[in-house]
């Protein structure tokens, strides 16, 4: 560890990416800190799938492993705080956490991920993760064949129900209100016998975060236990966007094929740059960031 809270890089986030890039910079023998506030987007998840020797573990299983091998690393250290300030200096860049303590970096790597903005409905936040869903390839294998629900409509809807086929094949969209679906999507949707519910939604009936039925707001009911949802997004932290990093249309940190955010000496990776929400995908993209992030340093000396 440098002197006087300084580093060669600062990784704000220590989830998946965070620690994939940290273990990549300390076997590179760089000087890292990495800044988490220890509460994972899934954190709720009770089971990460799709991801090669790790499939159906706990977050926090792979997460506490992923963590104790970068720890072997004696060059990687590690603060449990939250970052709320950033500025370009001279040499490099300040970060402000919350306790107050400045640390200072050459590099940085924002492996921050995103906030879920979850629609206001009674109980869609403690079912969500476990059995309100965003991702077939993470879970559907689990509730295949199950009668599955879709919260949503219009475009995003029919193209979803249909592709929701492939895992089962009893599939209601309940649209939260009068629909805005087409006539040729409603009779698409009709052939494959998904059907449409309008009416509006009071609350998720549940039991410790298992979905048991949706309350309408007339008070009927309606039995369900798997419901999937695409939920709108902001950043989990504002610090890249206080250095200039630019977003993309969608809101994603704009990076390249080698996770350079649009601001120099600035890296992005995991969920806060790429739609591919997946841990295999944050793991990924975190390597690379580190590798190509050392590299750049490397050159940068000779």
């Amino acid at each position: 560890m440098k002197s006087n809270n300084s580093y060669d890089v600062l990784i704000i986030g220590g989830s998946y990416a965070g620690l994939s890039a940290a273990m990549s910079l300390g076997r590179a023998l760089r000087n890292v800190l990495v800044i988490d506030g220890g509460k994972p987007c899934n954190r709720q998840t009770p089971y990460s799938h799709n991801f090669l020797t790790h499939d159906g573990k706990t977050p926090a299983e792979i997460a506490k492993l992923a963590k104790t091998q970068v720890s072997a690393y004696p060059t990687i250290s590690f603060t449990n705080a939250i970052a709320i300030n950033g500025k370009k200096t001279a040499v490099g860049f300040e970060i402000e956490l919350a306790s107050g303590k400045i640390v200072n970096g050459q590099k940085l790597i924002f492996s921050t991920g995103i906030k879920d903005v979850l629609p206001e409905i009674k109980g869609i936040q403690e079912c969500w993760g476990i059995s309100v869903l965003h991702c077939p390839y993470c879970h559907g294998y689990e509730v295949r064949n199950m009668p599955t629900g879709i919260l949503g409509d219009g475009d995003y809807a029919y193209e979803f129900a249909r592709f929701l086929t492939n895992w089962t094949r009893e599939i209601t969209i309940y649209t939260n209100g009068k629909t805005t679906l087409k006539e040729d999507q409603l009779h698409v949707l009709q052939q494959h016998k998904i059907t449409i519910e309008e009416n509006k939604i009071e609350a998720l009936l549940h039991e410790q975060g298992q979905l048991k039925a949706l309350l309408f707001k007339d008070g009927t009911e309606s039995s369900l236990h798997v419901l999937y949802t695409h939920a709108p997004f902001e950043q989990h932290c504002s610090i890249p966007q206080q250095l200039g990093c630019t977003l993309t249309e969608q809101g994603y940190i704009e990076v390249d094929e080698m996770q350079r955010t649009t601001i120099a000496n600035v890296y992005a990776c995991g969920d806060n740059c790429s739609p591919k929400r997946t841990v295999a995908n944050a793991v990924a993209s975190g390597g690379i960031a580190g590798m190509l992030l050392n590299k750049e340093f490397v050159f940068e000396n000779l």
